[in-house]
């Protein structure tokens, strides 16, 4: 069943957890963060968190999940973990680290303001916005799309780029969103290959292919086509009328921290009103339904999230990259 983003942000919220420890107000020393957002973004993250906690210095390392998180596990196995505090695409992973107990609860975390089911129940991981995928398309395609349908249409055979699920920790959420909520399942996805989908790479492909015009369709995160379009690209960005699969960027604390102190200030900023409110500057929809959605939105409302359990996708995960691959790879 799909939800209206607004009845996802609406729902009753959890009783309000302890108050912001003394500890963390008085964190300082240094943290290093792993993190999947764009560059740009990583460092206005660390920048408005530095204003308010100028004692404590952040470095970062920034690429795409699956890359941060072959990095972080290969530093596990050699014993020597470096990063303090993840911050990456998608919930998945994090109940994957949360499941190998690598992870480190924080218990005291705010979370009042939030919506039940949005951050992880035992409070390993927590949502930081709402990215959603759904529909780019190039202001010379044949037809303006409205529906996942669309995509197999004749007229797209062909133009239609997607990122791949091999490539991308939003791309296997959407997938299996998609395969799980659409009338045809897998189906779907078969049939964009049969109507001569490209489904390579990560998001940024997309986003180049549809906005130069070699595709003039795509598949991709809300944000980027968006964010493109109000600085001129010939690109406009779609909800899908059947609903969107979404992702949290969640937060998490590694276990190994050298000062947890500090990786719980980090945390506790970015799920505060003031790194809400920086989520939507940056032009993320935030995952505090008291926060107002950034220009080139539709209402919060009017955006409909078709279910998802992370923790299925997780134990499903071969197996649904290996499905993946067999229909566009065989």
């Amino acid at each position: 069943m799909k939800r209206p983003l607004a009845a996802l942000a609406l729902a009753a919220g959890l009783a309000a957890a302890p108050v912001l420890a003394a500890s963390a107000l008085a964190a300082e020393g240094s943290l290093v963060l792993y993190t999947s957002q764009p560059q740009t973004d990583a460092q206005g993250t660390i920048d408005a968190f530095r204003a308010e906690y100028p004692d404590i210095e952040v470095s970062f390392v920034r690429d795409g999940t699956p890359k941060i998180m072959a990095k972080l596990r290969a530093e596990l196995e050699a014993g020597a973990p470096q990063a303090d505090v993840l911050l990456i695409a998608d919930s998945v992973t994090m109940e994957g680290l949360k499941r190998d107990d690598v992870l480190l609860a924080h218990e005291g975390a705010d979370v009042s303001a939030y919506p039940e089911g949005l951050h992880d129940p035992a409070k390993f991981w927590f949502a930081t916005k709402l990215i959603t995928t759904g529909i780019v398309y190039n202001d010379a395609a044949p037809f303006v799309p409205a529906s996942w349908a669309d995509l197999v249409r004749p007229e797209a055979k062909g133009l239609v780029a997607m990122p791949s699920p091999l490539s991308s920790g939003a791309a296997l959420i959407h997938t299996v969103t998609l395969t799980g909520n659409l009338a045809d399942g897998w189906g779907y996805y078969e049939q964009l290959q049969a109507n001569g989908a490209l489904a390579e790479g990560a998001n940024g492909g997309v986003l180049k292919a549809v906005a130069g015009g070699e595709k003039l369709f795509g598949m991709i995160v809300d944000f980027m086509p968006i964010r493109e379009q109000a600085k001129g690209a010939p690109v406009s960005f779609v909800f899908p009328e059947e609903g969107v699969s979404a992702v949290t960027e969640p937060v998490a604390i590694l276990k190994t921290t050298q000062n947890p102190d500090a990786a719980r200030a980090f945390v506790d900023f970015l799920i505060s009103r003031s790194g809400q409110e920086l989520a939507a500057a940056q032009g993320y929809i935030p995952a505090d339904p008291a926060v107002a959605l950034p220009e080139g939105y539709p209402a919060r409302d009017t955006i409909k999230v078709l279910p998802f359990d992370p923790a299925v996708a997780l134990a499903e995960e071969a197996d649904n990259r290996a499905r993946f691959e067999a229909i566009f790879q065989p």
